[in-house]
C-alpha cells in the first residue's frame, strides 16, 4: 500500500511538472496602420499595446501585407544606410524590412523612414521581449494603409478573406524564400 501510495505521488509530481513547465504560446498580432502611423499589438486578440510608429516615406513606402518575422537582433546597424542604428531589430522581409527602436522620437507619427518600421526605444524593447517569449512561429505582421502623397502600396502577400470574423487576419505560413512567392 506504501509503495503504491508512493508512485502515485511520483507520477502525479512528475505529471504537474510536465503540465506546470510547458509554456503556453498564444498568436502574437502586431498591426501596422500607415495611414494612422500607429502599432496595434495584440495576444489572442486582446489588444496589448498601442503605439505610435514612423513607417516608409513617400519614396519608401513600407509594403502592405502579411508577414512572418524570421530574425531578430537586439543590436543592429544598417548594411545599406550608413550604418544607422537599429535596437531591437524584428525582422520581417527578406529585403531587410523591421520592426525597430529609434533615436529620432520626433519622427514618430510621420512617415519618414527608409521602409521599416520605427518605434520609440521603449515600445521597440517591450515588443521585442514580448516576440522573443512567444516566439516569432506564432507572430505575424499587418501592415495596412496608404501615406499621403505616396503611390498605393503594393501588397506583399494577397491574403484570403478571413473565415472568423472574431480573428481576421489568416494565419499565412512564411514563404522558405523571397522568390517562392512567384511560383
Amino acid at each position: 500500500m506504501l509503495i503504491r501510495r508512493m508512485v502515485f505521488l511520483g507520477a502525479a509530481a512528475a505529471l504537474a511538472i510536465l503540465i506546470c513547465g510547458e509554456a503556453a504560446w498564444a498568436d502574437l498580432v502586431i498591426e501596422i496602420d500607415k495611414t494612422a502611423q500607429r502599432m496595434t499589438v495584440t495576444v489572442d486578440g486582446h489588444e496589448v499595446y498601442k503605439w505610435k510608429v514612423a513607417t516608409g516615406g513617400i519614396d519608401y513606402d513600407t509594403l502592405n501585407g502579411l508577414f512572418k518575422p524570421f530574425r531578430m537582433d537586439i543590436d543592429h546597424h544598417s548594411d545599406e544606410w550608413d550604418n544607422a542604428p537599429m535596437p531591437y531589430a524584428i525582422f520581417f522581409t527578406q529585403t531587410g524590412n523591421a520592426i525597430h527602436g529609434t533615436y529620432e522620437q520626433r519622427s514618430l507619427g510621420h512617415a519618414v523612414s527608409h521602409g521599416c518600421v520605427r518605434l520609440s526605444l521603449g515600445s521597440a524593447a517591450s515588443l521585442w521581449g514580448l516576440v522573443k517569449r512567444q516566439k516569432m512561429a506564432n507572430t505575424t505582421v499587418v501592415i495596412t494603409g496608404d501615406i499621403p502623397g505616396a503611390k498605393p502600396s503594393p501588397t506583399a502577400i494577397a491574403a484570403p478573406k478571413p473565415t472568423n470574423a472574431s480573428y481576421p487576419f489568416p494565419r499565412i505560413p512564411a514563404p522558405s524564400d523571397l522568390f517562392s512567392l512567384f511560383h
